[in-house]
């Protein structure tokens, strides 16, 4: 027996590889050190052994309207897909493989996801498809979304892709300092946007699951521009670090105000609010320094807000702040907003206002499925009432309680 050869127990699995084993570990062995520009063909190629054609990468872009195609050597770079009404679209947002019958066959498109978020959508060609062909490419598919996103990390050409207009530096710290922008577990379901998405500065969000319970935090920097990103990337870092040492939230939100207060003086501040959700139970605690309160939707209505005691923005040197406490019921939904969304003025000169934004939450609530499209939907409703675009950073944030402890071996089932 040659050297590294080993018998097949007869008795034992099998452990010889078949043709999808082949092909995906083809691509993982392949892409470890391979540089980004060469990502691009070896998914082309791994796509042709499967049959399938005219292989396009899409990446939504920042202002989550489009999802635009990636260039690279074998891949087919048409014009830009609407999110809205497309396939494309349907698969980006449902996380779901959408089919579509052409002359020369079947067109896929298969959701490109890490963990939960939505990195973009993979679409191929195929004579004809079956459910081994389904099973195969939608494996492909995650393999290709973990791979764009390790790139990612080392590289501008995706960076460059999703750009449709020129942005700010202030915008770029921004879009740097972001988790990703939507999460989902069996238990809850997170999604969040920045507008304006090209020029945005002081508003930003972050989350953080750990084991049972859900971190949440929206920060709004005064000021625009670089100072207000700045004082934006202080807080949101302040309260990473008081987050992982596991205190409460009363001495988060105090570790917060003396790091602005002693990095900017007596006269910067930051409204923010620090919620924590126990997703076994529904259990909620916030403290709210200076945001308007969240609206609460139960049913697809707005039932209230998730009003209580508030404190001074961090950097004044609040007095410790009162733990307002909410338990929320299955199917739940939060929605946490900075005052720029209310505080625009639509065309026309009348404020916006709270009440609006209400009746907007009611009107699209019922007619949307899942949280990220149902953010992205009614922060895009809400623009176009003021001619596209926000003149103030406006964040949207939005969180389900699906309620009940995880089977773990259910979900891998």
């Amino acid at each position: 027996m040659a050297e590294g050869e080993r018998r097949s127990d007869p008795g034992g699995p099998d452990r010889s590889e078949g043709f999808g084993e082949r092909l995906l570990g083809v691509l993982l062995d392949r892409a470890h050190e391979m540089p980004p520009q060469l990502i691009a063909p070896l998914i082309a190629e791994e796509v042709a052994r499967v049959g399938g054609r005219d292989v396009s990468i899409l990446l939504q872009d920042y202002g989550q309207l489009v999802l635009v195609p990636l260039p690279g050597r074998r891949l087919t770079v048409g014009e830009p897909e609407p999110i809205d009404g497309t396939p494309a679209g349907a698969a980006f947002l449902y996380g779901t493989t959408a089919e579509v019958p052409t002359s020369d066959g079947i067109r896929m498109y298969l959701p490109l996801l890490d963990g939960s978020d939505q990195v973009g959508v993979m679409a191929l060609t195929l004579d004809r498809v079956d459910d081994d062909d389904r099973r195969l490419l939608r494996r492909l598919a995650g393999l290709v979304a973990d791979m764009l996103v390790t790139k990612h990390s080392y590289t501008d050409q995706f960076f460059r892709a999703r750009r449709r207009e020129p942005m700010s530096v202030a915008a770029e710290i921004q879009w740097t300092l972001l988790p990703p922008l939507a999460m989902a577990v069996p238990q809850v379901e997170v999604a969040g946007i920045l507008e304006p998405a090209y020029d945005v500065a002081g508003d930003s969000f972050d989350y953080a699951l750990n084991e049972d319970v859900l971190h949440v935090a929206m920060v709004d920097a005064m000021g625009h521009g670089l100072d207000a990103a700045t004082m934006a990337t202080v807080a949101v870092g302040a309260y990473r670090h008081a987050r992982r040492a596991d205190i409460g939230l009363s001495e988060v939100y105090a570790f917060m105000d003396r790091a602005i207060a002693g990095q900017f003086g007596p006269d910067h501040f930051v409204t923010a609010q620090m919620m924590r959700l126990d997703i076994t139970t529904g259990h909620l605690q916030w403290v709210n320094a200076g945001h308007p309160a969240p609206l609460l939707i139960r049913a697809h209505r707005v039932v209230g807000r998730l009003a209580g005691p508030t404190t001074l923005p961090v950097g004044f040197g609040g007095e410790k702040p009162e733990i307002n406490h909410q338990t929320l019921q299955r199917g739940d939904r939060v929605l946490c907003f900075t005052d720029g969304l209310i505080e625009e003025h639509e065309a026309g000169g009348e404020q916006f206002g709270e009440e609006q934004l209400i009746h907007w939450v009611n009107r699209i609530e019922p007619t949307t499925k899942g949280v990220r499209a149902l953010v992205r939907s009614l922060s895009h409703s809400l623009k176009q009432q003021r001619g596209g675009r926000t003149s103030d950073d406006a964040t949207l944030f939005l969180l389900e309680w699906r309620g009940g402890a995880a089977d773990h071996l259910a979900v891998l089932d």
